[in-house]
């Protein structure tokens, strides 16, 4: 698929790998080195995340659930062991909801993404949280908060859209130097935000437009790679193909 659409890289999923045995696993790896696979990075997805709806992702997602703390570091740890074993240097992931300051759950969510960053530091990987469950002003809030250097922004300008949390054009100029990777996604707006979810377009299709989207990028410096992620819809070739043309139009 990667030569059918003139691509080189991509953002590889950890979990499923992690998860093999020993032999299956070495199987698997050695087809993408064959393959001369190059990473943009990889990502980091947790059993038992539920994204249903945006209430069962907020009470199931990323580091904030107590029953599901321990094992979730742990597969963190193995991320980053496999992440080094491919050559890349950061790992996105969905690190939770974060809560509001004055609740209690904020500082357990504060120390947890500290932990797994100092695991990821021992690495040498960076820590990206993506965006898409907190504004814009707020996750840079936290950002500040957790003071950690190794930890920065995936940025997926749907997520915004389908989580009902802001204008992702603005929210590029609110996180600017602390992006360090960008989803090309799209998607259209719920009529109840931050309650029922958006839906899910192919780029170029739905409320991220694709100029603005650029320019807004190249506004704050960054410089680093554009990977198209698609999890909806039957034709999934066909619509990263049209999220290139969608960049190629306004790209010249």
């Amino acid at each position: 698929m990667l030569n059918e659409l003139e691509l080189q890289h991509v953002q590889l999923g950890l979990l499923d790998l992690i998860q093999l045995d020993d032999k299956r696993k070495h199987l698997e790896l050695g087809h993408l080195r064959a393959g001369n696979v190059k990473f943009t990075g990889g990502m980091m997805a947790f059993p038992g995340e539920d994204y249903s709806t945006i209430d069962a992702i907020r009470r199931t997602g990323g580091f904030l659930p107590d029953d599901t703390w321990v094992l979730r570091r742990r597969l963190s740890q193995e991320g980053a062991k496999l992440a080094r074993e491919l050559g890349m240097s950061l790992i996105g992931t969905h690190v939770g909801f974060v809560p509001p300051k004055s609740d209690a759950n904020y500082r357990t969510i504060l120390s947890r993404v500290r932990e797994v960053a100092g695991v990821f530091a021992e690495s040498g990987l960076e820590l990206l949280m993506e965006t898409g469950q907190e504004r814009a002003d707020e996750l840079l809030h936290f950002l500040h908060e957790l003071s950690s250097p190794n930890v920065h922004i995936n940025f997926d300008p749907a997520n915004m859209v389908l989580y009902g949390a802001g204008d992702p054009i603005e929210a590029i100029r609110t996180l600017g130097q602390h992006i360090r990777h960008v989803h090309v996604k799209d998607a259209t707006p719920s009529a109840r935000p931050g309650v029922e979810w958006g839906e899910e377009v192919p780029f170029g299709t739905g409320h991220v437009d694709p100029a603005a989207f650029l320019r807004a990028l190249r506004e704050v410096g960054y410089g680093g790679a554009l990977t198209v992620e698609r999890e909806a819809g039957d034709n999934r070739v066909g619509d990263v193909r049209t999220a290139i043309e969608s960049l190629r139009a306004v790209s010249t």
